[in-house]
């Protein structure tokens, strides 16, 4: 062997050895931090060796460092695919509601009625995903790695235990839950069976969620995106086939748009699933020394219990709503339902947006950067409203087109448009509390979104509803001219808590 060769190699192992070193010393010293802080100790991972530029281009997006660069930029990077991946959830569901109208608006009515349930057990559960999200933002922001893989852990334990009580009230509840607030027979029937399997279906995406919610904290958007295109064009062709028995199938009404979210998100799950176990993010999910840490699960529960509070006495009162509307009858119960779509695809830019800024918040308020957290929600507050406008226009000019695409029956048209104009009236407030809502809840402030939702909500809202639907020439126009005065009461209690600053707090939780 030549002498040059010889050097070349020592130098190389001497070069690698001291890199060991480092490294020892590095884990050394995070041990003795997280001794002194009573926390798990964020040992570095080893990076998995990506193998040609596309993973390498990947695994750097994934890691990217959301505490330094342009704020905009990173809004932008993380909200984009929230907001897609919450049209294309969005699509599935306008879906749905068009092949229910094809059946009839009772199938309309057993659906929008269903939905308020299903979307009031979902908001209860997805308060719980807002303290994950803002734990692992925090986490993350703050280079604890192996501690925010030790709250998805934990979060995953939670979701378990829910999921199991999901199927089984909905198994046994879903008839007499659709018959109390007064809906015909003819839409319990159509309803039922919808909202069982719809149950299930739910609990699998829970699952969902937690694993794209993780991802998204931590900055990867990209992937929960991935697994949403798959799960929505999967339930989308599956729906007609099952719900109207073709290819020979038989017809299931609309039990058969639920068989065919369930089947979707067994898929969507799978993919952020093994995008959490094949190491190439920046978290993971692990099981090899899998521990449950009761006093975490417990921090969960409290820190999310005011985000679910948050978001499920906003599904409470829909059934209170829902109530109100069917004492006018199925089609006014249908123009409320076609009123909550539109109402959802109006959000969803606001949704994914506030997430997006809440989750940058929150990795900065990790960091310490304070400003840098204020400015994420100020930015994800433009983007989203942008984002909104050409919908908002839509409705406004054009209300009687958009609801004769669902249903083609007069009367159906011509109350169901006069709803979306004064509905969207209140949309316009509502955006900016959406981003509001999701950015406090993300970043960790959970508390003051509740209090300003609930007052709003039963102080205000809520009667005014009863008053202008009971007692006014309203009538039944009563509903969404109240959601319009709660949501611009709301929007200004949000407006000052934002400037007040409380909400920025550093450190981890």
């Amino acid at each position: 062997m030549s002498t040059g060769k010889f050097d070349r190699r020592m130098q190389f192992r001497i070069s690698l050895n001291a890199v060991r070193q480092d490294r020892k010393d590095l884990m050394n010293e995070d041990d003795s931090q997280s001794k002194a802080s009573g926390r798990p100790s964020p040992r570095i991972l080893p990076r998995s060796q990506p193998t040609t530029p596309r993973t390498r281009r990947r695994s750097a997006l994934t890691r990217r460092d959301l505490t330094k660069g342009s704020i905009r930029n990173h809004v932008w990077y993380l909200g984009w695919p929230q907001v897609a991946e919450g049209f294309l959830g969005v699509v599935d569901q306008v879906a749905d509601l068009v092949w229910a109208g094809r059946i009839g608006f009772h199938a309309i009515a057993g659906l929008g009625a269903a939905q308020a349930y299903l979307s009031t057990i979902m908001m209860a559960r997805m308060g719980l995903d807002s303290s994950m999200r803002a734990m692992i933002a925090r986490a993350v922001g703050a280079r604890r790695i192996q501690y925010a893989n030790h709250v998805l852990a934990q979060s995953f334990t939670l979701t378990s235990v829910l999921a199991i009580a999901m199927i089984a009230a909905g198994m046994l509840l879903a008839e007499p839950l659709l018959r109390v607030i007064g809906i015909s027979d003819a839409a319990v029937e159509q309803g039922t069976g919808y909202m069982r399997v719809q149950l299930v279906a739910m609990a699998c995406l829970s699952y969902h969620r937690l694993f794209g919610g993780a991802l998204q904290a931590s900055g990867d958007s990209i992937t929960p995106l991935k697994a949403a295109m798959v799960s929505r064009v999967t339930h989308i062709v599956l729906s007609p086939i099952l719900i109207f028995g073709w290819l020979g199938l038989p017809a299931m009404g609309l039990t058969g748009a639920a068989f065919a979210r369930l089947i979707s998100e067994v898929f969507g799950t799978g993919i952020t699933y093994w995008a959490l176990r094949s190491g190439r993010g920046r978290i993971g999910l692990h099981f090899k020394e899998f521990r449950i840490d009761f006093p975490l699960i417990w921090g969960l529960v409290r820190r999310g219990a005011p985000a679910s509070v948050t978001n499920m006495q906003r599904g409470v009162s829909q059934l209170v709503v829902v109530g109100v509307a069917a004492q006018f009858g199925d089609v006014a119960l249908a123009a409320f339902a076609l009123a909550r779509r539109a109402e959802n695809v109006v959000n969803q830019s606001s949704r994914g947006m506030g997430r997006a800024a809440g989750a940058l918040a929150g990795q900065n308020l990790g960091a310490g950067h304070t400003a840098r957290a204020r400015s994420a929600v100020g930015w994800g507050m433009g983007i989203g409203l942008s984002m909104a406008a050409p919908f908002l226009a839509l409705m406004l000019l054009f209300p009687e087109t958009v609801a004769a695409f669902f249903n083609t029956d007069v009367e159906f048209i011509s109350i169901s448009s006069t709803w979306l104009l004064i509905a969207t009236v209140g949309y316009i407030f509502m955006c900016p509390v959406q981003i509001f809502t999701q950015a406090f809840n993300t970043s960790g402030s959970t508390f003051a979104p509740m209090i300003i939702t609930v007052a709003t909500m039963w102080a205000f809202e809520i009667p005014l509803t009863f008053i202008l639907a009971n007692f006014s020439p309203l009538e039944h126009l009563g509903i969404p001219a109240a959601i319009v005065g709660g949501m611009a009461l709301r929007l200004v209690a949000f407006t000052w808590y934002y400037f007040r600053g409380a909400w920025l707090r550093t450190g981890l939780m």
